[in-house]
């Protein structure tokens, strides 16, 4: 099996069941994606997919020069930029377009969201204080020099600062979508890591054991390849739920209505 018969099987066919679905439900998913706030769901496809291509690319190249992971050369199209595949790049494209239509289909067959909380526990303080704590010692961890905890440190040290921003921006609007959330991030990331544990075993691609903990799932999986793929979907399903609240966009026009009045306070200020 080379690289790009891997993505046709395991994310190409997904991705065009989950679309037909869309489409035969096509009168449920319209009213469903009210929902989605103010952007247009194609749009929102758009930037999440640029973000992940722009986000991941210097970082995954940056594995591939240093030998933590790399691939058989022999089942690749042989086009590369910088240091990764043409595929690798495609898997950047299609894994959040895989998570969207997958957390579409979701809501236009199921109520998912929740109303706010009226606790008064402090979620948002408490999830970024948390995952804050988490990057910190990551960075411990590439700092002290230990190759095992090479590939597992990058990880984390590379997906929590986009993570910590959006839970800084809307944790309590994610924990009203949790249930979205969560059948979204845990369903994709063990069907994802099943799929690399396949395309692993088929020497696609070899993650170094000098790099890695040496920690496998089930005796096929590289712990670092199922925390990546937690990271990356928990950062696609955030992003594509922050972007579909209506409650991003009165927090988004509050922030600028905070900010706006400094603006054209200075201008008259200097005229002073």
């Amino acid at each position: 099996m080379t690289y790009l018969s891997f993505l046709g099987i395991f994310l190409f066919v997904p991705i065009i069941v989950l679309f037909a679905i869309l489409i035969y439900d096509r009168r449920k998913a319209a009213d469903s994606l009210k929902y989605r706030g103010q952007l247009p769901v194609g749009l929102s496809f758009l930037i999440l997919v640029l973000i992940a291509l722009v986000y991941t690319t210097p970082w995954d190249n940056y594995l591939v020069a240093t030998k933590v992971w790399w691939y058989d050369p022999a089942l690749v199209l042989g086009i590369t930029f910088g240091w990764v595949p043409f595929e690798e790049y495609l898997f950047f494209i299609l894994q959040p377009i895989l998570v969207g239509l997958w957390m579409l289909v979701l809501i236009s067959r199921v109520n998912l969201v929740r109303p706010g909380s009226n606790s008064k526990f402090n979620f948002r303080r408490f999830s970024v204080i948390s995952v804050a704590s988490i990057w910190i010692i990551s960075l411990m961890l590439l700092l002290a020099g230990g190759s095992s905890a090479n590939y597992l440190g990058l990880e984390l040290a590379w997906a929590l600062p986009p993570l910590i921003l959006q839970l800084v921006f809307g944790a309590d609007i994610l924990w009203d979508q949790r249930r979205l959330i969560f059948l979204s991030v845990v369903p994709l990331t063990l069907y994802l890591s099943l799929a690399d544990a396949i395309a692993i075993q088929t020497g696609i691609w070899t993650i170094s054991s000098s790099h890695s903990t040496g920690i496998l799932l089930g005796g096929l999986l590289p712990l670092e390849e199922f925390v990546f793929f937690f990271l990356t979907n928990s950062l696609v399903a955030f992003g594509f739920a922050l972007i579909w609240s209506p409650k991003s966009y009165v927090r988004i026009k509050s922030m600028w209505t905070m900010i706006r009045p400094r603006s054209q306070v200075a201008p008259l200020e200097k005229q002073l």
